[in-house]
């Protein structure tokens, strides 16, 4: 086993080393989401943690970690004698993003359990991870199947694996702690509300640091044993303070005006449930005993809020984490005020805790940092006068099909969109959108097992054995099943799409308020596309020539932030978009062959600039009809004279087009749900 490094060792992170530490102190705070870019010691602060954590006493020989103190009467391995056992060091699992369910869960036997009536089970890395660390890298990533999952014995306390009306359970406690990058994807809410607290880390752009960082990392690589016995007294230090706080914990109390203005708080940014209220005040006693306190001071409300409330004040995919510290410092200075006596009348008015800007929470340093922009009003001295001015719209600049190339608007007000699927029956990512077999979804049918036995169709099963019966000299009431008799159910679920934009940016399109709406609906789609866990990607055109805005990725906040600087102007090459939108999904096909796309091509259906540009979009657009690629035209035409090129264009395609107003779920408008492509209204449309 290499040897880990050193927690003490880490350099800067501060919040990051506080969540963990806290976490290790009172478990039930509820796990630690670490969000960050690549490269900022995510991953290394989360495996050192666990040498800090106290050994754990357990039955010896139980495979579910059972406290000798209280053994789980329902163990599998049970029932097991209090008293007795043994010690052993904290363990740190770690969970696959590709794990499969029986690997997480568990294994039962099903061919033993019809035919012997035997429980045979395997434990999974919830068994492992019973009283300990769990650490999923790359949560964001996570399959839904496995999400679900973890949320159950999250919620329980306890793992669940049943096998048609046979059933295994065993205690799963543990301290859930997940690392992600947000540009590959956001989390889904659900699982995102069961950390406990959550923390944003980046690299240090103080040079001293970054020296400091590579130093140690290099001292590190050269030499694991010495560079960890360097460590090993302040290791210990740690280590002995962590018992003590946790010693501590039982002992602090958590006053009435603590809890005050931790409701105050939650009610404040209105944040959903109650969670939150309880995770700000078991972080807050966890703070308390860290600083050898037995009292919760206001300074702890405040930490804990900063560590507890950011991730849970996210409405959408597309909000930015974090928390308004003036407006935190205020709230609490209200809570305390309401607690405490009048002040005497000739008492000045004083500066509360929050007269000074607040601080902390990872925030930089008065000045905004080495890489703050310096903003407009800073530039106005104390004593000024003069109004800061509004700033001016930049005159448009010549664009490459020469015309005026327009400032990016904002988007309109995202709406929840209709439902848009590929037709046909997938074998994609587990999603919402579309169609698909799966390991999970109602079942269908059955079929002989490959490989090992997950989902068993029990009435295929008997069906398949019952003839046999008298062959294999069944004499009691319990029937004999042999390997071959077994069926696997066959289920339907829905599967994830890669929704490719490809968006018209040219001249035709740059009417603000008409951008507007289009970046609006185009928000909507990519907001449904989170919901429904696809892969998205943008494609614009405009000028002379189309670009890949963005690749196709999970992280749908990503092209939200693309499409918000979107520059318009020029002309419309059309057929230049379309090709390099082919090209997207040829290279991606070959990444993920399994993942079917849908193509959402937003524009007036114009095409101008080059030789025959009508002509030419119309052969690109056939080339999608060939592969039977799903399509459909938001049609952005608008206008009292309407010369439907959208509807023509959606004809080529094989698809289908719809308008601004019938992408609205709340449309009278009818929309087909699922993107049939009238594949015989084009074809004869193209006979004619």
């Amino acid at each position: 086993m290499s040897t880990p490094y050193p927690f003490t060792a880490l350099v800067g992170q501060d919040d990051l080393r506080l969540a963990l530490l806290l976490n290790a102190v009172s478990p039930a705070v509820g796990g630690v989401l670490v969000r960050g870019e690549k490269g900022t010691a995510k991953s290394t602060a989360v495996r050192a943690l666990s040498a800090l954590l106290p050994e754990v006493p357990v039955v010896a020989g139980c495979r579910f970690s059972c406290d000798p103190a209280a053994p789980d009467p329902n163990c599998p391995d049970g029932p097991h004698e209090a008293g007795g056992g043994t010690a052993r060091p904290a363990r740190m699992v770690e969970l696959p993003v590709g794990a499969s369910e029986d690997r997480l869960v568990g294994a039962l036997d099903i061919e033993r359990a019809l035919a012997e009536g035997v429980k045979a089970f395997e434990p999974g890395l919830l068994a492992d991870a019973h009283r300990g660390i769990l650490y999923v890298d790359e949560v964001n990533l996570l399959h839904d199947h496995l999400v679900d999952l973890l949320l159950d014995a999250a919620a329980m306390g306890a793992s669940y694996v049943e096998r048609e009306g046979v059933s295994v359970r065993h205690a799963a406690r543990f301290l859930l702690v997940g690392t992600m990058n947000p540009e590959e994807g956001e989390l889904r809410p659900q699982l995102l509300d069961r950390f406990g607290l959550t923390v944003e880390v980046a690299a240090s752009r103080e040079t001293d640091q970054r020296v400091e960082v590579v130093r140690r990392r290099l001292a590190y690589d050269d030499d694991p044993e010495g560079f960890a016995g360097r460590w090993a007294e302040d290791e210990t230090a740690l280590r002995e303070r962590v018992v003590a706080a946790r010693a501590l914990l039982p002992q602090v109390t958590l006053g009435d005006g603590a809890l005050r203005q931790i409701a105050a708080t939650c009610a404040a940014f209105e944040v959903d449930g109650m969670r939150a209220d309880i995770v700000m005040a078991r972080t807050a006693t966890a703070l308390a005993a860290w600083a050898g306190r037995t009292d919760v001071e206001s300074e702890d409300v405040r930490q804990a809020a900063l560590l507890a409330l950011p991730h849970r004040r996210r409405r959408n995919p597309f909000d930015a984490p974090g928390l308004d510290e003036d407006k935190l410092d205020e709230t609490l200075e209200e809570a305390r005020e309401d607690e405490a006596p009048e002040p005497p009348e000739d008492d000045p008015d004083g500066g509360g805790p929050g007269d000074d800007g607040g601080g902390g929470g990872g925030q930089p340093p008065e000045g905004g940092g080495p890489d703050a922009p310096e903003l407009p009003s800073q530039q106005q001295g104390p004593g000024s006068d003069e109004a800061p001015q509004a700033p001016q719209e930049p005159a448009p600049t010549a664009g490459p099909g020469g015309s005026g190339e327009q400032q990016p608007v904002r988007a309109a007000e995202p709406f929840r969109t209709k439902m848009l699927s590929v037709p046909g029956i997938g074998e994609g990512a587990a999603g919402r959108r579309s169609r698909a077999r799966t390991e999970h979804g109602r079942t269908t049918g059955s079929r002989r097992p490959q490989g090992a036995l997950t989902k068993l169709h029990l009435a295929a099963t008997v069906q398949a054995a019952a003839p046999h019966q008298k062959a294999r000299g069944r004499s009691g009431a319990g029937l004999v099943v042999r390997r071959d008799d077994l069926r696997q159910a066959t289920r339907e679920g829905r599967e994830g799409n890669l929704v490719l934009f490809v968006v018209d940016a040219s001249g035709s399109m740059a009417a603000r308020q008409r951008m507007s709406a289009v970046k609006g609906a185009v928000l909507s789609l990519l907001l449904d596309a989170y919901q429904r866990r696809d892969k998205v990607g943008l494609v614009t055109f405009r000028g002379k020539d189309a670009e890949v805005a963005l690749p196709p990725t999970s992280s749908v906040d990503a092209a939200a932030a693309r499409l918000e600087t979107l520059p318009t102007g020029g002309r419309t090459p059309l057929a230049a978009g379309l090709l390099k939108a082919h090209d997207v999904l040829r290279i991606e096909r070959l990444r993920d062959a399994a993942r079917r796309p849908l193509m959402v091509v937003v524009t007036d259906g114009r095409a101008t600039g080059g030789v025959e540009p009508v002509a030419r979009a119309g052969r690109a657009a056939r080339l999608f009809a060939a592969e039977g690629v799903a399509s459909v035209v938001v049609d952005c035409e608008s206008g009292y004279v309407r010369l439907g090129l959208a509807g023509q264009l959606a004809g080529e395609l094989g698809g289908t087009a719809v308008t601004l107003d019938e992408l609205r779920a709340d449309s009278i408008a009818g929309l087909v749900k699922d993107v049939q492509g009238t594949r015989a209204g084009s074809t004869s449309r193209r006979a004619a």
